[in-house]
């Protein structure tokens, strides 16, 4: 069954609305865990779970990006290669980390994530509209870099979304770096 474009739209943004919830969530308890307990506990349990956390976020966006491309068609440009390649390679650590029960993965989560979340933020600003800083890296006649394929609360765009995904990695990497 496929689902209608603008009812997975929908959902798509709305996880990214959510996520944002969560990566500001987890920031804010990473900054006030030593003076707030309620902060701290949160912060225990991103420490706790955070592995699996960003095995979830990976392997639904590789989903997510997979359903778009290979099942409604949509090719991905040259800047959404790059944003998978940064996204894909993270769930292979996520899992190996798992595995091995290693929160030393934290550091490579976050460089992948930065990565990631640069070029998310540069296909977002030419998806709204900015004048091409970079030239964009797609082939002619394929997929533009500044075409939206989704649009929804007034600001998600597919990038977008993997912008909040990144961030939600770097706040919950951050938990991993060491124990409370």
């Amino acid at each position: 069954m496929i689902l209608p474009l603008d009812t997975l739209n929908t959902m798509v943004g709305l996880g990214a609305v959510l996520m944002e919830a969560g990566a500001l969530a987890i920031f804010v308890s990473l900054y006030f865990r030593s003076r707030n307990q309620t902060a701290l506990e949160l912060s225990n349990l991103i420490w706790r779970w955070g592995l699996w956390l960003g095995l979830l976020l990976t392997l639904f966006a590789l989903g997510i990006s997979l359903y778009y491309s290979e099942v409604l068609g949509f090719a991905p440009c040259g800047l959404c290669w790059l944003m998978r390649v940064f996204m894909y390679s993270q769930v292979v650590l996520f899992a190996v980390a798992l595995w091995k029960n290693d929160r030393g993965v934290a550091d490579y989560i976050i460089a992948l994530s930065i990565a990631g979340l640069l070029v998310g933020l540069y296909q977002h600003y030419l998806q709204l509209g900015g004048a091409d800083l970079l030239p964009c890296p797609a082939v002619p006649g394929e997929a533009d870099c500044g075409d939206k394929i989704l649009f929804e609360f007034g600001h998600v765009t597919l990038p977008w979304v993997g912008v909040s995904m990144f961030l939600v990695l770097i706040a919950t990497a951050l938990h991993l770096r060491k124990k409370i």
